[in-house]
């Protein structure tokens, strides 16, 4: 007899195969509901029942025992390479922090600081640390902070191969921008612009789609930077692209203080009014973070369908808000969720997200662990069009996770949503399907070592943090730009790598 640790990663188990479990999260025509030992069965790619045990046959089942199978995340800001933002932690602000080019480094002229094998490396990466968190579905994110001014098609055929691979089901498109931030001697930030580059970037981006659409896993996405980075015709020809290529695009914008001040400067209004102006708001779009909208830049939203992307924890790191998560949803604004940061941790967004709300509106009753959880999930696959990813019902895509609730540090248990997002992150995650195949399980993912990935990854990202001086105001060393949270001992040897 065989049992779920026999099962090969990557692989789909033959036949009619069954999970059962403690607490399952099944998807009805009535609505969302929790079956107590419940199970789902999966023939290939396809769900084929979800809720009390199933009286058919079946060529396997594999009991997960004191554990949640829930439908997996869909990440719709997915972190996909080694993240600077965690450098912001402590260090502001941004342009004495590497975080906008000084005007010295663009008259040097900005090069990439990665390499392309690198560049695939950290999305593999990071790829598999969204498996690890229960992420099923993902529209990568990176910073093009250290880039020498977009990303390429060639480092995203690499991402759409890793995905295949390791099994992840991805929306992707090369990021491309019209212009940036320059900070100047004397400390002015002004934006600079090259359309003619930007629309180039647009053009390939459009060619990457067509190649990799109907592949399956992997589905196309257009990625203009953000707001501020972007042009009148870049973004009309993004938008008239989307509908060709019937796919999302994706823009950040109402993020930020920096951002909001230089559309202002710019057009004379903020990023969803300007957007909304050309007429080109509508429900194609996924707009992360909305913390610095107000009420007319949400009505706006509401008013074309936008949806929301919310991304809590990296905006509570850097002391933001969504104002606020009860707030939009009455206004009829559709939230899905995303990570954004690392860890790209599902599970701890989600109680990030719930704390953020109720301190917002000073009230426990602003919002609820089910509604969290149907951002993560159903809400994000709706955004995309898709009905059968999100979900855990006959006929979906078998797309899921599994969480261990027996961790002794998560007792009592109450309810099983509830407990994991009050007591575990997403550490807990035991298993992650996609697609019926077997992607990760008990910390291990299918096609890539994760310890020795995880000691290049760190080696890369020190390498980065030697190069900041160069792309940083002013030139000062590393230990300027990021000094630690204490002083170094005397006679210490410093080092940003953590064993």
């Amino acid at each position: 007899m065989t049992g779920f640790s026999d099962i090969a990663l990557g692989t789909r188990p033959a036949g009619r195969w069954a999970l059962t479990a403690q607490w399952l999260i099944a998807d009805t025509p009535s609505g969302r509901h929790l079956v107590p030992s419940g199970e789902v069965v999966i023939e290939g790619d396809t769900i084929i029942h979800a809720g009390p045990r199933f009286k058919g046959e079946v060529a396997a089942r594999y009991d997960m025992g004191a554990s949640l199978i829930a439908p997996g995340f869909v990440d719709l800001d997915a972190l996909s390479d080694l993240d600077t933002t965690l450098l912001a932690f402590d260090n502001w602000p941004g342009e004495k922090k590497g975080r906008v080019w000084p005007r010295s480094y663009v008259e040097r002229g900005p090069y990439e600081m990665y390499t392309p094998e690198e560049l695939a490396f950290q999305k593999r990466f990071a790829f598999a640390q969204l498996l690890l968190n229960g992420i099923t579905s993902a529209a990568p994110i990176a910073s093009l902070f250290y880039r020498e001014w977009g990303e390429t098609t060639a480092e995203f055929d690499a991402a759409a191969q890793a995905a295949n691979e390791l099994g992840l089901r991805v929306w992707l498109g090369p990021a491309y921008r019209s212009g940036g931030m320059v900070v100047e001697a004397d400390g002015r930030m002004v934006a600079e612009f090259d359309e003619a580059r930007g629309l180039n970037g647009l053009e390939e981006a459009i060619a990457f789609a067509g190649r990799w659409q109907g592949d399956g896993l992997v589905s196309p996405m257009l990625a203009p930077d953000r707001v501020e980075t972007c042009t009148e015709a870049l973004l009309r020809r993004t938008l008239q692209a989307a509908d060709e290529l019937d796919c999302p695009v994706r823009l950040h914008m109402a993020q930020g203080r920096m951002e909001r001040d230089t559309v202002q400067a710019l057009h004379g209004k903020s990023a969803p009014a300007w957007l909304g102006d050309m007429g080109l708001l509508n429900a194609r779009l996924l707009a992360p973070h909305a913390t610095v909208a107000d009420e007319a830049d949400l009505q706006r939203y509401a008013d074309n369908g936008v949806t929301v992307v919310h991304c809590p924890l990296v905006n509570a790191r850097h002391g933001g808000a969504l104002r606020s998560f009860r707030r939009l949803r009455e206004m009829g604004i559709r939230i899905a969720m995303g990570t954004d940061t690392a860890p790209p941790d599902m599970v701890l967004n989600m109680a990030v997200g719930m704390m953020a709300c109720r301190v917002v509106e000073a009230d426990i009753a602003a919002c609820t662990s089910s509604d969290f959880f149907d951002a993560a999930t159903k809400n994000g696959a709706e955004a995309l069009g898709r009905s059968d990813i999100g979900v855990l019902r006959a006929g979906a895509k078998a797309d899921l996770a599994v969480f261990d609730l027996s961790d002794p540090a998560m007792a009592p248990c109450i309810d099983p949503v509830q407990t994991l997002i009050l007591g575990a992150t997403g550490r807990v995650t035991r298993a992650t399907i996609v697609d019926g195949r077997l992607s990760m399980r008990d910390g291990a993912v299918a096609g890539i070592d994760m310890k020795s990935a995880r000691i290049r990854a760190q080696a890369q990202f020190d390498g980065l943090i030697a190069k900041y001086p160069e792309r940083t105001a002013g030139h000062p060393g590393v230990a300027e730009i990021f000094p630690p949270a204490y002083p170094l001992m005397a006679g210490a040897t410093p080092s940003r790598s953590v064993s």
